[in-house]
Order: structure tokens, then sequence, then C-alpha cells
């Protein structure tokens, strides 16, 4: 096996200083689920990485990158010692970024990054080798250690880039030294830190600073603040895609949902002004997932891969786990059809992602007379949505008014904000407000039934994932059929 980095390299790379030769093979920030053979990083965040060290070294680790020397190693033991973790591990991204010919393709978004981003996993995986984080590994740790993870034969790298505060985009993004850049949408989340959708598009749009000359910026222009992102994207002289119902480049004709699916018709336009009619399969129901879909189809068109064949492999593609993850789990293990669908969302949620997983699951038919209730039921456990801001309240309470809501038969509600959404949704479809997550997993026997399908959406802190668990054992989860 080839070695991702070796002592020498390492260290020419950071700056540091090895305490004797060692190649590895991967790198890792968590010594409990470190592979033998990686570079272990001891990086400091709730707890000191250097803590971890001998764990590390104990577990297989081919090295550690310290910024001091911790006590109780052994006088040999592997190290690559430098004036900051953090740095060092920035200076490694740079350095696996440079080796490469890959074509590297961030992706940022208030809504839709991770899906976007398994979406061109899928697109790509058929063209080349790709290399992308296997979870949303997107923050100031998260793209170095996903740039230094990447190997130097490379085809394709897709980078999803997060944001909590301003100015966090722009060095993630030249740090990466994107051939594309992909805006999946901009909406209210992170409120808090920014005030105004506008500034959130703003620092959207600066991911546009890590485009390389000559690069394509693929952006929404279905939202209100789209202007934003193509005045940065002209302003660093981008090739702009517009995608979306109203993108020039390329547009979304038709969606429809079917059979607990989507078929989309869409038209994509190149850069020599040729227009080709496309069909693609989403193996999930959603106008959203169709418009990601879109998306990610456009960047693999903008590099240049067969769209053909890319609109075929992206049928593969389906949620995964807190993401919107389809599950049918068995209430009955000697009745076969005595079945509830469970849909994890439960890892994230602002307005607009709230307002898309409500349109799936409005978009799936439950199953009647298998229950003890006659009729099948789409129910709804939403919990609180963090980091909005003065306004929370307000933005909580509007999801009443959201248009799929009218075909939700129940909707139980987890946390102080949503009470503001519970208060105001009509008495009929009204379910129970709990204020923490485990009080909600506890109730979970008593509220569904066969027939029920049922979807866990919420931030992550307020830890919907227990409902999530809560629901899985009230049977066997049977693996949905494709």
């Amino acid at each position: 096996m080839t070695a991702l980095w070796t002592s020498d390299y390492a260290a020419a790379a950071t700056g540091g200083c090895a305490t004797r030769p060692w190649q590895a093979h991967s790198v890792s920030i968590d010594s409990r689920t470190l592979e033998p053979g990686a570079l272990f990083v001891a990086l400091k965040d709730v707890r000191d990485g250097h803590e971890f060290v001998a764990d590390a070294l104990k577990r297989g680790a081919a090295a550690a990158m310290v910024s001091r020397v911790p006590e109780g190693l052994a006088e040999d033991a592997p190290l690559l010692i430098v004036d900051d973790v953090l740095r060092g591990l920035e200076a490694l991204a740079s350095a696996a970024r440079a080796r490469t010919t890959a074509k590297v393709i961030g992706i940022t978004g208030s809504v839709g990054k991770t899906s976007t981003k398994e979406m061109l996993r899928a697109i790509l995986a058929g063209q080349g080798k790709v290399h992308a984080a296997e979870k949303s590994y997107n923050n100031h740790w998260g793209v170095p250690l996903t740039l230094a993870r990447m190997p130097a034969d490379a085809d394709f790298a897709v980078i999803e880039i997060g944001m909590n505060h301003p100015g966090e985009i722009a060095p993630l993004a030249r740090l990466a030294d994107l051939d594309a850049a992909l805006v999946t949408t901009v909406a209210p989340a992170h409120l808090a830190a920014f005030g105004r959708v506008e500034n959130i598009a703003r620092e959207k749009a600066s991911i546009m600073q890590g485009l390389r000359p000559g690069g394509v910026a693929v952006l929404n222009a279905d939202i209100p603040t789209s202007e934003t992102l193509f005045d940065a994207a002209r302003t660093r002289g981008a090739r702009i895609v517009g995608f979306g119902e109203k993108g020039s480049e390329a547009t979304l004709l038709v969606s429809t949902p079917q059979n607990g699916q989507t078929v989309a018709q869409a038209r994509m336009t190149g850069p020599d002004g040729a227009v080709h009619p496309l069909l693609f399969k989403l193996q999930s129901p959603g106008k959203h997932f169709a418009m990601n879909g879109l998306a990610a189809l456009a960047v693999a068109a903008a590099l240049g891969v067969d769209l053909a064949l890319a609109a075929g492999d992206l049928g593969r593609w389906a949620p995964y786990e807190g993401r919107g993850a389809r599950e049918t789990i068995l209430l009955d293990i000697v009745h076969d059809g005595m079945t509830l669908e469970l849909i994890d969302d439960s890892y994230n949620a602002n307005p607009a992602s709230v307002g898309a997983a409500l349109d799936m699951l409005a978009a799936i038919a439950p199953v009647d007379g298998i229950g003890r209730v006659s009729r099948g039921r789409r129910i709804a456990i939403l919990g609180d949505m963090l980091e909005l801001g003065a306004d929370e309240m307000t933005l909580h309470a509007a999801l009443a008014e959201h248009p799929a809501m009218a075909s939700v038969d129940v909707i139980h509600c987890v946390g102080a904000r949503s009470h503001a959404l519970w208060e105001a949704l009509p008495a009929e479809r009204r379910g129970q407000w709990c204020q923490d997550s485990a009080e909600m997993a506890a109730e979970m026997r008593h509220l569904l039934d066969a027939g029920d399908i049922v979807l866990v959406k919420g931030s992550l802190g307020i830890r919907l994932s227990r409902v999530v668990d809560a629901i899985r054992k009230l049977g066997q989860v049977r693996p949905q059929e494709t």
C-alpha cells in the first residue's frame, strides 16, 4: 500500500520535526476510531488531543502530530512535532492539494450540502477515483482533515464547507483551491450570528474566493439572494452555471414524486450553447432532492464528465442516517405487513430544511387498515431549530402555515422553541408537546401504529436521535426496497 504521508514529507509540509522515520496510510483525530497505520492529529477541542496520544499509539497509530511531547511516552515514540497542531493539519491539507491533479469541488449552502456531496460522490465514482469525507466534516478542522486524507491519485474531490459565524468560508475555500464551487441555497440559518439572510448570502458567496482562475460557479438561480452569489462569481471571473426552475444553464422542468421516488426532467445547456434534455431518478421523494440532483449534475457537466452516465449513477444515491434516510420498521415478526415507515432527518434543521422535509412526508402515502387505527397517518415529530436569533419563536410558529402541513395528520413537538409551533397548529393536528427528546422518546409506543409514516426532524442539539432510536426499538429495521 502506498503511504499517504511519510515522516520526511509531513515534516517538510508542516515545518515540523519527526522523531523517527514513519509511514502513515490515513489521518485520524479520534483515537477511538483510529485505523492501524494512521497519523493521529492531537487537536485541541472539547478535550486536548495530547491526552490521547498514548492510547492512539497503543491502538496502532503510525505516528502522532503534536505541539509538545506528552508525558509517559516511550523515548522512541513516533511523533511529528509542530508549533501548532491545527496549523500543522492545515499545512498537510495544503500540501495534499498541491500534489494532486484532482478536480476539487467545494459545496456550501444553508440546506443540502451533505446530500449534494453524496450525490456527487455517486455521480463521479463511475468516472474516476473520488475522495470525499464520510461524515459532515465541513468546519475549520473538518475541511483540512478531509484534504489531508486525500490520496495523490484522486481524480475528483468533493469538499463540504459550512459556517456558523462570519468569515469562516473564504479561508477554507482558499485552502481547498477549488476548480468548482457550488452553492445549494441560501435560507434562514445561523441568524443569531448573521442577523439577516442577506448577510448569510454574502458569507456563502465568499466560497468564490477559493476558485481557481477559470473555475466554475454553480449557483441557485431561484432564491431571492441569487444576485449576491452571481455578483461574487462575476467578480472572480468564474464561468457561471445557474440551476433551478429559473436556471438558464441547468433548468428543472418537472419533478414528480412516484412510488417513493422522484422522477425529474430537466435540460442542460453547455458552454457551446447546445441544449441537452435530461431525465434522472432519485430513490427518495422530494423536489429539494431533485434540485440538489440537478445541481450535482450541473457540476459534473461543467467538469466535462459523461452526463448520461452521471444521470444513471445518480439513481444509486439514497439519503442516509439523520439526513432523510427512510427505514421500514417491522412491528410484528409474525405478521410481515405490520410495518411503519421512519424518515430520519434528525441531524439538522432550519425553516427551509423543515419545509422540504414536510414536502417529502406529504409525497409518501401511508398504508390503511393494518394497525390499531383504521388508516395510516402522516406524523411529524419536530424539534427546535437552533441559532435562529431574535425571531426564533416567530419562525417556529410560521411552520404551521407551510402548505404541506395540510397533508400531515399529527404533529408532535419537542423543545421550548417548538412550543410556539405547537400553539400555532390547528387543534385537530396538534399532537403532544414535550420539553425534551427523552420525554418524547418514552411516548413512541403509544403514539405510533402500523401503517404510519413518521418524520423526525430537528437541530442536532435537541437530540432527536433518541426518538429515532426509540422508534427503531419498537420492532426490527427492514431495509427499504429499491
